[in-house]
């Protein structure tokens, strides 16, 4: 028997030391298989290319679309078969070199690499909206050569914290990176050898059924009859009540009873609900009802911080007055700064209560991850940490990297982190210095997201969750400099983001130590990804901006014009709360809503009492599926996000992940995320069709009431307090 648990042990060594990794990632590995070849070339720039024009494409549209890498994985897989099975096989020679555009079947790890590039292009540029709030928004000028550098720089600060701590981030077998199980588990799925079911079909052939049908009928929702994507049946029953509509507008109210019949609807903001575990779309359900059904109807029909003076629900700005925030009076139009006296002779910059509450949960979210990784995940992550520098030699995946192919020469990621903070510095220091962030300010984001790479990557690395750092960077860069709007958001673009890329860039070299992927090949695909996908982002973006009349301005774009910037409006009042007034006159002691640091101790304290219970029963396992900053978190995303949006989110994720996954459990492994690549890329194709073909020469459809991009709530924006005077809506005596 001893010989026996001692065999065991020996076994779980050489494979790893986690369970989830040993039972999902193959410890097999044929280094013959060649892996940069035309073919990865070829179909990785195409999926890079297409996913960053697509995302960016569709994410000024009123229901943003974000299509994943998964779509391009699924597809790629019959392409490159097709072109192993019709490309010639002789050898091609350019002066010494030779290669061929057919070395054999298509491989598994041809398909990781190319994967790899769509990851690159599926994950959006957050500079852009910089861009975009600088030219729709504000209304200015900025250098394009400036713009393109900004998008280049924030997404390439990254590799140099990946290179700093990739050892110890992937290397480790401790820091074990669940959510690349999912993606080696689907690797394994399309590889394996599928024979088509009796009475069924494979998942090719499901996944092109849900494709054609999803195509087909999009052009309902996005071209014949746009007003399916919200319909609040409230408001046609109560048309002249001001109060119903607040309770039942989809998009500008609490959205009670409000549908969409749009795939857009249930994922443009959210995800796709069919990829998010049952228990966390319970967490996020629970918040919901907590906040949207309890706490703001209580603080706005109570007028907490004047609440009835303002809508119910908005992300933009107001003055005392309840109308929209004239920011010019605020703003030296010479300077482009902070107007204090202007300020003083106006107004105070007033939020809708739903805004109000966005702020609050988002101070509680950032304080209830810390608690809740240190309490549930603390002893774990020191144990894994202390474990990762003892060990030597790591498990056999890291032998077999080792055993098997060259590292990346340190010098590449140091000679790249010390061009790319050159040329940040060059952008922000360079071109007039149009981003108003001086050098210090480029190098304080710079040490910001070193100092916070490595713990937010073990926490990232061993629990699934990731902090972000929006808030923090706008808090200390607001108080260090208030006043400037654009270095506010250049710097939390360059603390925040290169942090995000750092470890968005050590996730996909893990996925490729799984896959075992020669460190040299990820390292050129991720850095040519990396470019490609912010230069075709930072292109559609500027395109769109120049082409598109009256771009994110609902007030003057033409009827049916989906071009209403839902996203980058957000980040446009973000950078007059944080850049142009500053925290202080906000949040502190200026403020109106220094109250809403008290978020900060309600998410520290939050998981404790479930932290206390899970231990004081440990038999009742539901009890640690309580999770406090998802929950908090769960309406985290209004605004830009809808009521809408929220509904049918937790519809279809409920539905699928509930009834679905107990009832037909095996379809639902087979099928499931097929379903949801398939919806996605249905939606998508017939959105770019319906846009060249119709759209751009100004073809928008049928003129009828159906065609309004809006759920016919009129009176839902109003505010019910006396003497407060908005077009449209009724005065209240």
């Amino acid at each position: 028997m001893e010989n026996l648990d001692s065999n065991m042990n020996i076994e779980e060594v050489n494979d790893s030391p986690i369970e989830q990794v040993r039972l999902t990632v193959p410890i097999t590995d044929d280094p013959t298989l060649p892996c940069l070849t035309f073919r990865t070339w070829f179909l990785g720039i195409i999926s890079c290319s297409v996913l960053a024009f697509l995302n960016q494409f569709f994410g000024y549209r009123q229901n943003p679309l974000y299509i994943s890498s998964v779509s391009a994985q699924i597809l790629v897989l019959p392409i490159g078969r097709l072109m192993a099975a019709t490309l010639p096989t002789k050898p091609i020679r350019v002066f010494r070199w030779s290669f061929s555009l057919n070395p054999g079947p298509f491989n598994l790890k041809e398909h990781v690499l190319i994967t790899i590039f769509a990851n690159s292009g599926s994950n959006s540029v957050y500079a852009v909206s910089i861009i975009t709030i600088v030219k729709a928004f504000y209304r200015r000028r900025l250098n394009p050569i400036a713009a393109m550098l900004l998008t280049q720089t924030t997404q390439m600060l990254g590799y140099g914290w990946a290179g700093l701590f990739r050892k110890f981030l992937v290397d480790s077998p401790y820091m074990w990176w669940p959510a690349n199980l999912v993606q080696v588990s689907l690797f394994r799925a399309l590889h394996d050898e599928e024979k088509r079911p009796k009475r069924g079909m494979t998942r090719l052939q499901f996944f092109l059924i849900v494709l054609v049908s999803s195509f087909a009928y999009y052009i309902i929702p996005n071209y014949l009859f746009q007003s399916i994507t919200a319909i609040s049946f409230v408001c046609w029953i109560w048309k002249d009540s001001v109060k119903a509509q607040q309770i039942g507008s989809g998009l500008r109210g609490l959205g009670v009873g409000a549908i969409g019949l749009d795939w857009a609807t249930v994922s443009a903001f959210l995800g796709s609900p069919l990829a998010t575990p049952g228990f966390a779309i319970m967490n996020i359900l629970a918040g919901y009802i907590i906040v949207v059904y309890i706490m703001v109807p209580i603080a706005y029909w109570n007028n907490w911080y004047e609440a009835k003076r303002f809508p119910i629900y908005s992300s933009h700005v107001f003055d005392a007055q309840g109308g929209k925030y004239n920011v010019s009076r605020v703003l030296n139009s010479t300077t482009f700064s902070f107007d204090k006296q202007g300020y003083n002779n106006y107004s105070q910059i007033h939020l809708s209560i739903f805004f109000t509450f966005a702020y609050g949960l988002n101070f509680a979210t950032l304080a209830a991850t810390l608690s809740h990784v240190a309490l549930f995940h603390g002893r774990t992550i020191w144990e894994q940490t202390t474990a990762s520098f003892k060990d030597k030699f790591g498990d056999v995946h890291t032998r077999l990297m080792k055993k098997n192919y060259e590292p990346v020469p340190q010098w590449w990621f140091y000679s790249l982190l010390v061009l790319v903070i050159g040329l940040a510095l060059l952008t922000c220091e360079g071109f007039g210095r149009q981003l108003q962030l001086p050098y210090w300010g480029v190098l304080l984001g710079i040490g910001l997201a070193l100092l916070f790479t490595l713990p937010i990557g073990v926490i990232t690395a061993t629990t699934n969750m990731q902090p972000g750092l929006n808030v923090i960077t706008e808090l200390i860069i607001g108080y260090i400099y208030p006043g400037k709007p654009l270095a506010n958001v250049a710097f939390k673009t360059y603390g925040y983001i290169s942090m995000s890329q750092a470890i968005m860039f050590l996730q996909d070299f893990k996925l490729g130590h799984y896959m075992k992927i020669p460190p040299k090949s990820m390292f050129i695909v991720q850095l040519v990804g990396t470019i490609i996908a912010s230069s075709v982002y930072f292109a559609t973006s500027w395109w769109l901006l120049t082409t598109v009349e009256y771009i994110c301005d609902p007030s003057k774009l033409p009827e049916g014009s989906p071009w209403t910037c839902p996203g980058d409006d957000v980040f446009y009042n973000a950078s007059i709360i944080w850049g142009v007034v500053g925290p202080q006159r906000m949040f502190g002691n200026l403020g109106l809503y220094s109250k809403m640091n008290y978020f900060f101790l309600l998410g520290i304290l939050a998981p404790f009492p479930v932290w206390f219970l899970s231990r004081k029963f440990p038999n009742r396992k539901w009890i640690r599926l309580i999770n406090m900053p998802i929950l908090i978190s769960g309406p985290g995303g209004m605004p830009p996000t809808r009521a809408v949006n929220y509904n049918m989110w937790f519809a279809v994720g409920i539905f699928f992940n509930f009834v679905v996954y107990k009832k037909f459990k095996g379809w639902w492994a087979r099928h499931n995320y097929i379903l949801s690549a398939g919806l996605d890329a249905g939606v998508a194709f017939m959105a770019i069709l319906c846009y060249f073909v119709l759209q751009i020469r100004d073809i928008n459809g049928p003129k009828w009431w159906g065609m309004e991009i809006d759920d016919h709530c009129p009176l839902a924006g109003c505010p019910t307090a006396p003497g407060i005077n908005v077009e449209g809506c009724p005065q209240v005596h």
